[in-house]
């Protein structure tokens, strides 16, 4: 990609209407308004009469509440409007089935909007609470930590397996500036991994498109390129907490997020790197361990990602080799059982119905590679940012950039390289590499 001068975001003249777009779809996205400013929290009781509320159930954690809940309560208090709600209490929430029921069960009958004070996994929580019990949610951000704030897919913990499940979108995004600039600098930069993700997850959906003709939208694309070169441009501002920087990293966040909505998916803004963060975490779950925050994990997932496409773009691969190569079903089994534990059912079920691995599948992909392969050569090199650099972006906000560095052993980045791509049905680099027959051969030569 190349470098260009760092756009406004206009997020209104996103929402609010249908856009007739040259890939020959229509976008839309559900949400109505978006406040990201300084004074935004005492706005939210006029947000909320606006679309004709009358009662609010805050959902908020242990961490969230005192950052943002507290006066949010206290505004809707003073307000007359009648609210209850439900503090998690936990350090970090997983969005599981006991959480959703624990949110369920505190919901009152007859509450018409669920107001969700936080980022990520809350977020995510009321997404699916208000979808299942058929009412709106807003959002009223905490942090500036990931970019599914207005996405209709929630990505929960079911069974073991991280899942993303349609929803809905939320019909507001709330963010006070100063709120936003004081959240712990691991979120901020959490959300600058998120963000960062996008290089190798855009590339991954070019190259799907261009090897097995999946659709395509160079506009989503443009916008999410937009995010992206906000995001890289203000990271010295970040650092000092500017609150310009906050609000335009947050703006770029919720712009990728309007392109998920857009789309109907996840596909512009989740690649490889996503599914290695997703394997990472499930693992670390599994083991009765803390995740790092999903944007901290894709940030490493990414520059991981950057050293195997760096290895790819000097690939003379032997199509006819990986053409010929048999597919040990039994075999692959048993690694994914070792691999994904609890998880396996679910994984296996996974590849069941979407037959990645069947052959003749492979087969059709590696003519059209074959064919390609200097275009695809070409794209990688040209579209993707130096590894130096977003290590040294990374690190500037004391971010980790090597999978050792979030607790992830050589072994388990070996697997991850292998095993990953089974997290979700989706075409990106891992599944190149496995399609290449080049997946062990790169676990093994990647280092942490």
């Amino acid at each position: 990609m190349t470098d260009k001068q760092t756009e406004r975001i206009d997020l209104n003249s996103y929402i609010n209407r249908q856009i007739t777009c040259s890939c020959g779809h229509v976008h839309y996205s559900s949400v109505k308004l978006i406040d990201i400013d300084q004074g935004a929290t005492l706005r939210l009781p006029e947000h909320i009469r606006r679309f004709g509320y009358q009662k609010v159930f805050i959902v908020a954690d242990i961490n969230t509440w005192p950052a943002a809940g507290e006066k949010a309560a206290e505004l809707l208090d003073k307000a007359g409007i009648p609210f209850a709600k439900v503090i998690l209490n936990y350090e970090e929430v997983i969005p599981d089935e006991r959480v959703i029921g624990e949110i369920m069960t505190a919901y009152p009958m007859g509450y018409d909007l669920v107001l969700a004070v936080g980022s990520g996994t809350i977020n995510d929580l009321c997404k699916f609470v208000s979808h299942r019990l058929g009412v709106d949610y807003m959002v009223f951000a905490s942090a500036p930590s990931m970019d599914g704030f207005v996405s209709i897919g929630s990505a929960l913990m079911l069974n073991h397996v991280k899942t993303t499940i349609d929803c809905q979108g939320p019909v507001a995004v709330i963010g006070d500036t100063d709120i936003l600039a004081a959240a712990p600098m691991h979120l901020i930069a959490a959300g600058v991994g998120d963000t960062l993700g996008k290089y190798t997850c855009l590339l991954d959906w070019k190259l799907a498109h261009l090897i097995t003709g999946e659709y395509y939208c160079p506009e989503v694309v443009s916008m999410v390129e937009t995010a992206l070169q906000t995001v890289r441009s203000l990271s010295a501002e970040v650092q000092q907490r500017d609150p310009a920087a906050i609000k335009a990293v947050t703006e770029a966040l919720v712009l990728t997020g309007i392109a998920m909505s857009f789309v109907g998916n996840s596909r512009p803004a989740s690649g490889c790197e996503h599914h290695m963060a997703h394997y990472w975490e499930m693992k670390a779950l599994m083991e009765g361990k803390m995740p790092e925050k999903h944007g901290t994990q894709v940030g490493v997932g990414m520059i991981l990602a950057l050293k195997l496409y760096d290895k790819l773009a000097d690939e003379e691969p032997d199509f006819e080799a990986a053409m010929k190569r048999p597919f040990d079903r039994e075999a692959w089994q048993q690694k994914i059982t070792e691999c994904y534990g609890q998880a396996a059912e679910g994984i296996l079920a996974l590849e069941e119905k979407a037959q990645k691995n069947d052959i003749t599948k492979r087969n059709q992909r590696l003519v059209v590679m074959k064919e390609k392969w200097p275009q695809i050569r070409q794209l990688i090199r040209d579209y993707l940012p130096e590894q130096h650099e977003m290590i040294q972006l990374m690190t500037s906000l004391n971010a980790p950039v090597s999978p050792e560095e979030i607790g992830v052993s050589a072994k388990r980045t070996r697997e991850t390289i292998e095993v990953a791509k089974e997290v979700r049905d989706r075409y990106t680099l891992l599944q190149i590499l496995w399609d290449l027959g080049l997946a062990g051969k790169y676990a093994e030569e990647i280092r942490n």
